[in-house]
């Protein structure tokens, strides 16, 4: 049965991001999975490995407490090998010899020489503009696998890697589609006007004018905005909405049933991330519903899906298409999503990485 070593940058979690959805679903592995600890005095790290699976058991890797620059080498050095003990430690615990090292982070670079391991992966979701390009650069040169989450991170790698695989994000396809549509309950029982959702944490730098522009020009719609806040600048002026509905967050296996209860999914921009091309796992949740989609798009960006999710430029294009998608006669065009949405299945994804790694030697 192969090991596996997970250093992720995300936490083991009821709401599972793409890491932990590719891992759980990865056949004959016995899986140490390390999350980043919350914050300095996270003290998590003293805690027994919990075993969320049969197969997986989940540490957090303890703080360091004297965070430093690369150019203090000493202290730098001091701190990375208190991490590559612990997850040594841990993994002769577990009677882990030469297991395969899944990395998620350009930082995790600065760990390979504390490790014994037999086989990298190196899994990139997101561009890692903040961190020096060096530290990236050198994690993809010495992997032996790069998965990349979108053409254009592909094309960014190749130079450091030739065993490049795109792998887009995901969804959990049984969920979202709701076997025909239904919902088990009504989340907005006293709402009988059209219902427009988004879904997701709303983050600092998630552009919300063109909801605040549409709920001003459409008091007779509801603007639904699901998940955890941010200090985001716009919330003030949408809670001061009428119309606008901030449910906060909930748990994974009740947000089908808030996106079942809408009429239109949105999706927006992160003005932080301009030039990304990586799929959200938000919108293959969208696709899956089968429910109209309208998504906003940078000035010159491609359009994601044309032939199923509306693009607008601007905010009153935005306003327009919502009103075309609420116009929308049910069919074909929600057949169409919901198969885009099937090809996308975590379940396909995981199979694709066991191939790729079985081929590889890896597993």
């Amino acid at each position: 049965m192969k090991q596996i070593l997970c250093l992720s940058n995300e936490p083991w979690s009821t709401s599972p991001g793409r890491t932990q959805q590719l891992l759980s679903r990865l056949r004959d592995t016995q899986i140490l999975y390390f999350a980043p600890p919350a914050g300095r005095r996270d003290r998590s790290f003293r805690q027994k490995g919990q075993k969320v699976r049969p197969n997986v058991t989940v540490y957090t890797l303890p703080p360091t407490l004297f965070p430093v620059s690369e150019q203090y080498s000493r202290l730098f050095l001091r701190n990375q090998r208190k991490l590559g003990r612990f997850i040594a430690d841990k993994a002769a615990c577990h009677r882990f010899q030469s297991p395969l090292l899944w990395t998620t982070s350009p930082e995790q670079v600065h760990l390979l020489d504390h490790l014994e391991y037999d086989g990298l992966v190196y899994d990139c979701d997101r561009d890692w503009e903040e961190l020096p390009p060096l530290w990236e650069g050198a994690l993809a040169n010495n992997a032996d696998i790069v998965f990349a989450a979108s053409p254009l991170l592909a094309d960014r790698l190749s130079p450091c890697s030739s065993n490049i695989a795109q792998l887009p994000n995901g969804v959990n396809y049984p969920m979202f589609s709701g076997e025909g549509g239904s919902i088990q309950s009504d989340p907005l029982p006293q709402v009988h006007g059209p219902v427009l959702g988004w879904a997701g944490v709303i983050h600092r730098e998630l552009d919300l004018s063109p909801i605040l522009y549409a709920a001003r020009e459409r008091p007779g719609w509801t603007f639904l905005l699901l998940g955890r806040q941010e200090d985001n600048p716009l919330l003030p002026r949408l809670r001061r909405q009428p119309n606008v509905a901030l449910a906060g967050p909930c748990p994974l296996n009740e947000v089908p049933d808030w996106l079942f209860r809408c009429d239109v999914l949105l999706e927006l921009l992160r003005e932080d991330r301009p030039d990304s091309d990586v799929i959200s796992g938000r919108l293959y949740e969208y696709l899956s519903t089968g429910k109209p989609i309208v998504s906003m798009l940078w000035p010159e960006q491609v359009e994601i899906f044309p032939d199923v999710v509306y693009g607008a430029h601007d905010e009153r294009e935005f306003l327009t298409l919502c009103q075309h998608a609420l116009e929308e006669a049910p069919g074909f065009v929600s057949q169409r999503r919901q198969s885009y949405g099937a090809a996308a299945a975590w379940s396909l994804r995981a199979a694709a990485v066991s191939r790729i790694l079985d081929t590889a030697g890896l597993l």
